[in-house]
């Protein structure tokens, strides 16, 4: 077992200005995206081309921003928005959810689709590789700020954690004791799964013809498996906790099916497309 290397959240201290290496990470998730939509948009027959690049990141990081701390608020601290609509303002303490994200930035690329007359999953098959790189620094910026763990294990990884860094209050958790215990570092696993993993194959997909809605099918598919599966081992937060009665069923679950569902529609009516295509 290892035990978790307590890192301060602030990378930086200027006087009375603080840069956390959350904030780092968001940095970096946009400027991947920038580099990597520059790579992309030198292919031939590019949808965007290279000096459309910046506008386009600029979109998807406004949606991102402002989708992630919405679907925060709608999603996980609803109760906290009607007890204090000014919360949804409340940015600095923290809150920030991947779907709402998703949301905001599938509203952005909507308008941006119509400036640049374009078909919608175009434009999404063409950004889709962009993002895997920023979920997976989301995900090392939350291994740092010591949150979202997973539930108690003995695997060799497991990180072991003291009564500061795993608050009893926090989380729900049926087994073991609440502190000092080893724990799945599930952040890790979906930075892994969500990020790396998901950016290697969506990469290499997008590298080869394909048919329309391809890279977007598997965005969608694979990004809810994989946060599906680490869900069964990541602790709910414990004002919302497990769904319908049950030990394993979870917000994030619950949010990642109907990308589950629609990525696999997706993929059939992108064959279907790839197989007219081909008889005609």
């Amino acid at each position: 077992m290892i035990a978790y290397p307590s890192i301060d959240p602030v990378a930086l201290a200027l006087g009375p200005v603080k840069i956390h290496w959350y904030g780092l990470m968001y940095l970096f998730a946009f400027g991947s995206a920038w580099w990597l939509g520059k790579q992309r948009a030198r292919q031939e027959h590019a949808l965007v081309k290279p000096g459309q690049i910046d506008d386009l990141v600029f979109y998807g990081a406004l949606g991102a921003v402002l989708g992630g701390r919405v679907g925060s608020v709608i999603f996980y601290n609803f109760d906290s928005f009607l007890h204090n609509p000014l919360y949804l303002f409340k940015i600095w303490e923290g809150g920030m959810s991947f779907h709402g994200g998703f949301i905001g930035v599938l509203l952005a690329m909507e308008v941006y689709r119509r400036k640049l007359g374009s078909r919608f999953f175009e434009l999404t098959d063409f950004i889709a590789p962009l993002v895997p790189l920023g979920l997976a620094a989301g995900r090392l910026g939350n291994f740092i700020n010591a949150e979202l763990w997973g539930a108690p294990t003995n695997l060799p990884w497991a990180m072991k954690l003291s009564c500061e860094q795993f608050p009893a209050d926090r989380y729900i958790d049926f087994a073991g004791p609440l502190c000092f215990s080893a724990r799945h570092p599930s952040q890790l696993y979906e930075m892994l799964l969500e990020g790396i993993l998901l950016f290697i194959v969506l990469w290499l997909i997008s590298a080869r013809p394909r048919p329309y809605m391809t890279v977007s099918g598997y965005f969608l598919l694979l990004y809810g498996l994989a946060r599906s599966g680490v869900e069964f081992i990541r602790l709910p937060d414990a004002h919302i906790g497990y769904l319908l009665n049950t030990d394993w069923l979870t917000r994030g679950i619950v949010l990642s099916l109907p990308m589950i569902i629609v990525g696999l529609i997706l993929l059939v009516l992108a064959k279907r497309g790839a197989d007219n295509a081909a008889i005609s």
